[in-house]
């Protein structure tokens, strides 16, 4: 008997309430086709949430989020009400750590030619993806202050790197580039400012090439890799990088794929769980508005799919992306004229066909 899979739904604030409606009508749509059996739980957690109880998301329920489900969509947190950013910290950062979501998986793939803003380049030259590190580097809260609110404070902040880490991070990515045929991985540093950490990236990186023989591994500073991916993209396959470099390239190629509307992400531990979101933000300021893009949230469904084992499902979510992008059904930011509500219809009318 096929064993039901179970998906938290948390919708958050802002355009992530507006975007996540669509995208779980488009799971429920590609369910229905390919006989998945699902079962989605949407749970409450997010700013409102927060300022009516006072509760962000305690570890307790982060621990047993990651015990009772399968996988978890997301829409997106943060709302200028709440002090210190601290509902996105527990839910977004807390579900990564706490779940040990070590892979950031973020695919900066075009779709269309007329979606890149950069000139002279086509769909075959944007088509890659960035393996973030998601729980050590710059994003573990380690450090303080002192002085604090005087001329003169100081502030710290340790970046933290272990052999585990970088190890698990760096063969995933090649593991990766093996599974999908790809014959380019590179790892993507700052060791000649920062030599401690990203020496050892740099000796963990070359010795798990070694076992790749056929993938070419190549090394770039993080500052070439910036001006790289805008000057040459067509270059690159697979990025493998730490927690702030993965998270600043990703945003910065992610413009040239098409923007943050389309920017689609994965928070894998592929031992456990995979927790799927929208790059984007919650954008409060059009909320509930009807003019958020809900194909990145989409997209982000597809990855969901993927990661649960029903690559069948995940490719149909992904082709009525694309049919809403090159039927001009899309939203403003894509310089179309659609609501949030019609371009999710019209996935999931097109997923249902």
């Amino acid at each position: 008997m096929t064993q039901t899979k179970r998906i938290a739904v948390i919708p958050g604030d802002g355009i992530g309430v507006d975007v996540t409606r669509e995208a779980t009508a488009a799971i429920s749509a590609a369910a229905t086709k390919h006989n998945i059996l699902l079962d989605l739980d949407e749970l409450p957690y997010g700013s409102e949430y927060y300022l009516r109880t006072g509760i962000g998301l305690p570890r307790e329920e982060r621990l047993r989020i990651g015990r009772d489900y399968d996988g978890i969509l997301l829409g997106a947190v943060g709302d200028p009400r709440v002090p210190d950013n601290r509902t996105a910290r527990e839910i977004v950062l807390g579900l990564r750590f706490d779940l040990d979501l070590y892979i950031n998986l973020r695919p900066i793939l075009l779709i269309a030619d007329g979606l890149t803003s950069l000139k002279g380049k086509s769909v075959q030259d944007i088509q890659f993806v960035i393996f973030r590190e998601n729980t050590e580097g710059s994003y573990g809260g380690i450090g303080g202050q002192q002085h604090a609110g005087t001329t003169s404070e100081i502030a710290l902040g340790q970046i933290v790197a272990t052999w585990r880490g970088t190890h698990r991070i760096i063969r995933a990515a090649f593991e990766y580039a093996e599974k999908h045929k790809l014959t380019r991985v590179c790892v993507v540093h700052k060791q000649n400012a920062i030599p401690h950490v990203y020496g050892l990236w740099l000796r963990v990186f070359r010795q798990v090439a070694q076992d790749y023989p056929n993938v070419e591994a190549s090394e770039m500073l993080v500052d070439r890799a910036a001006m790289e991916i805008i000057r040459a993209p067509e270059q690159f396959q697979v990025i493998v990088t730490s927690n702030l470099f993965g998270d600043i390239l990703s945003d910065l190629a992610a413009m040239i794929a098409g923007g943050l509307g389309l920017a689609a992400s994965a928070n894998i531990n592929p031992e456990t769980l995979v927790l799927c979101e929208p790059v984007h933000g919650s954008a409060p300021d059009i909320a509930g508005k009807g003019i958020a893009n809900p194909l990145a949230a989409c997209l982000s469904a597809a990855l969901l799919m993927d990661n649960l084992g029903f690559p069948e499902a995940a490719v149909t979510i992904d082709n009525a992306v694309r049919a809403a992008i090159f039927s001009g059904c899309v939203t403003p930011d894509l310089g179309g004229t659609k609501t949030t509500r019609q371009v999710g219809a019209f996935v999931a009318e097109t997923i249902s066909k």
